[in-house]
């Protein structure tokens, strides 16, 4: 049963790795999910605090990635509408458009909110630009928490 735990853990971890760049997939809750699938094999097993450090920090990652893009869009100087539109091109791209939709929902969003206040399309698109960059930082931080649970997955199973 151990082998099998640790196979399924190495490809939720693989899997997670992929899902931070491949917006479809959830990475960091996959990732997580292989940390206790080791964790559940016999010979190895992660304390309580750190299994729940890591589940708290990887909610927080998860929330932080649909709420990044939308504060972009916010810090590039676009109003409450840019971001309502970052957040709705977000929505529509994720269900109707994915994966690319995720990436470039927000950013149209933003734009196509700022334009409808009668912005002009420069302002409208530096928001949009923000809320790109918003989408390229919720990346690097998945990246960060699957690497580092990738990291601690094959330490303990390395060294137990």
């Amino acid at each position: 049963m151990d082998y099998v735990l640790i196979v399924f853990g190495i490809i939720f971890i693989i899997i997670g790795i992929l899902g931070c760049v491949l917006p479809v997939i959830p990475g960091p809750p996959l990732s997580y999910i292989g940390l206790l699938l080791l964790h559940f094999a016999e010979r190895y097993s992660f304390s309580s605090k750190f299994l729940i450090i890591w589940l708290l920090i990887t909610a927080v990652v998860y929330a932080l990635d649909f709420i990044i893009p939308a504060w972009g869009t916010k810090k590039f100087g676009g109003s409450k509408r840019g971001v309502w539109g970052s957040i709705i091109g977000l929505i529509i791209g994720m269900f109707f458009f994915p994966p690319i939709g995720i990436i470039v929902g927000p950013f149209i969003g933003a734009v196509v909110g700022e334009l409808t206040l009668g912005k002009e399309s420069s302002v409208a698109l530096k928001s949009g630009f923000g809320s790109f960059l918003g989408f390229l930082t919720g990346t690097l931080l998945k990246l960060i928490a699957s690497g580092m649970m990738t990291w601690y997955f094959f330490k303990l199973l390395i060294a137990g």
